[in-house]
């Protein structure tokens, strides 16, 4: 989704929890500041849904379940929680009641779909914060605008390893859930020519 800051110069965190408490709209906290998490373009939505829908598949009859971007995740060192596009979940669920509303503690694999106004902060600052999750094992970015994902899994002692898969026959091995991803089933029905060809 895209992020479009919110009218007000700051907020505390019970007066953003207010917020996305009482709203319709999903909203993220950064540091004082809010932004509305807008409505992503068409493509955003159909990578979003094709993931969610082809782990769905994938994982059923298993012990993991995924979940799409309306599931908040609780993440220490941003609190209080974040919407990721796609989350998935192994074993026992466990969920902290944050004022009234609940949070995912234990993810193993997020995933992003890239917009223009959020890729650099889901590359970086977010990338950063989710790694505070002591659940956290991979995350994948998805790019809008061409076949391209990249791909982190945690390694022991705590690094990342990053991996670049571009092209539609390619696929992705998601290791914390034994699975494999073609990017033809992440990118169905994107048309890369139309996006890029947009002012």
């Amino acid at each position: 989704m895209s992020a479009q800051p919110v009218f007000k110069q700051h907020y505390t965190l019970e007066e953003y929890i207010e917020l996305d408490k009482n709203s319709d709209e999903k909203y993220e906290y950064f540091d004082g500041e809010v932004f509305a998490m807008a409505g992503g373009s068409p493509d955003h939505a159909r990578i979003g849904g094709n993931v969610y829908a082809a782990l769905q598949q994938k994982l059923r009859g298993r012990d993991c379940e995924a979940f799409n971007s309306d599931l908040r995740i609780k993440v220490p060192s941003a609190q209080p929680y974040r919407y990721p596009d796609v989350t998935v979940v192994c074993g026992e669920q466990h969920f902290e009641d944050i004022q009234g509303l609940q949070a995912l503690v234990n993810p193993v694999l997020i995933v992003e779909v890239l917009s223009s106004s959020t890729a650099v902060y889901d590359l970086d600052d977010k990338f950063i914060a989710y790694r505070s999750i002591e659940s956290f094992r991979e995350y994948l970015l998805i790019s809008q605008t061409r076949p391209h994902v990249i791909h982190y899994v945690r390694q022991p002692g705590g690094k990342w390893l990053r991996g670049d898969i571009a092209g539609l026959e390619n696929e992705v091995a998601l290791e914390s859930i034994e699975a494999v991803l073609p990017l033809s089933e992440i990118y169905e029905r994107v048309n890369f020519q139309a996006a890029n060809s947009k002012p």
